[in-house]
């Protein structure tokens, strides 16, 4: 399932043509389109890392074959660039280097067979077996919220389902106590202190719109939480804990900051969306976008921290 998909258009002898670039966590696949039909397809796996696709549609130029080059300009976004033969026709980002996640990939690569003991096989296997002990807590956090958006559509009652969901939720705590996978997240203590206080905030107040404003006010508390944790004592605490289940080390401090900070823009989207969209578009706001944001934002802050994390030690080994 495409987590992102870019769209870039362009028009070439009266034609419109169209590339859609789709990214999942296992491949990325370019798409080009004429008029509105696919023409070419091409994808490659993320384990291969960045390529630059070429797409080369049959165009009836003379000698000059057109190329239409799809490609990483920035981490974050994707450009196209169309040429006949050596002549640039159209590019969607005028200067910007479509080869930028390529050579980065290489310099980092490059780097890290000089400077790394630890074969990528061995990273390999070790990400296998921190997602080994950690995917039963991701699948229970994904079930919670499966369970919160199905009694609420079934019953129209955002109260029943927030309670739901803390029952559920601790019953989770419970069955944890006699079972050997972890399905917590390694965070029992502060998970279970923030179940019971959802739980009591939705007993105190059962309305439907305050349930749709207590993702902000837990989101405002746990951000609060995180940046005491980061400002004041560095992020020992839950640095310390989240490192345990990531393959390399991590600016803890920063890190622990940054969940602070994404708690605060989180819990400020959601109070916009139940404030002035409807019951309905909160509800798979919360479900369907919520979470996939945050995670997206959970790995930009990690990859972030990790390299922080690499250049300290650099810093100290030169």
């Amino acid at each position: 399932m495409a987590i992102w998909t870019y769209v870039r258009c362009f028009r070439y002898q009266e034609q419109d043509y169209e590339v859609r670039f789709a990214y999942s966590l296992r491949a990325c696949t370019s798409q080009l389109f004429c008029d509105g039909g696919l023409i070419d397809e091409q994808s490659f796996t993320t384990d291969q890392g960045m390529k630059v696709i070429e797409h080369k549609p049959s165009v009836d130029n003379g000698s000059d074959e057109v190329t239409v080059s799809v490609g990483y300009y920035s981490w974050w976004n994707i450009g196209i660039e169309v040429k006949a033969g050596d002549d640039l026709i159209h590019a969607s980002h005028p200067g910007k280097d479509l080869y930028f996640a390529v050579k980065k990939l290489a310099k980092l690569e490059k780097l890290g067979e000089s400077n790394n003991s630890v074969s990528a096989e061995l990273k390999r296997e070790e990400q296998a077996r921190k997602w080994q002990s950690n995917k039963y807590s991701i699948f229970a956090d994904i079930g919670l919220g499966i369970a919160f958006y199905i009694v609420a559509k079934a019953t129209g009652d955002l109260t029943l389902a927030a309670l739901v969901g803390v029952a559920l939720g601790l019953g989770l705590v419970v069955v944890q106590r006699f079972v050997k996978i972890d399905l917590l997240g390694g965070f029992a203590v502060f998970g279970t202190l923030m179940l019971m206080i959802s739980g009591m905030l939705s007993l105190m107040f059962q309305s439907d719109y305050f349930v749709q404003l207590k993702g902000t006010i837990m989101g405002l508390l746990g951000a609060a939480i995180f940046l005491s944790d980061g400002l004041f004592r560095k992020g020992h605490y839950f640095g310390t804990r989240f490192e345990r289940y990531f393959s390399s080390a991590i600016d803890q401090q920063f890190f622990v900051v940054g969940l602070g900070l994404i708690g605060l823009v989180m819990a400020s989207a959601n109070y916009l969306v139940a404030t002035y969209l409807s019951e309905d578009t909160w509800l798979t706001y919360k479900t369907f976008i919520d979470d996939p944001v945050n995670f997206i934002l959970f790995f930009i802050l990690l990859w972030h921290a990790g390299r922080r994390a690499s250049k300290s030690i650099r810093i100290d080994h030169s």
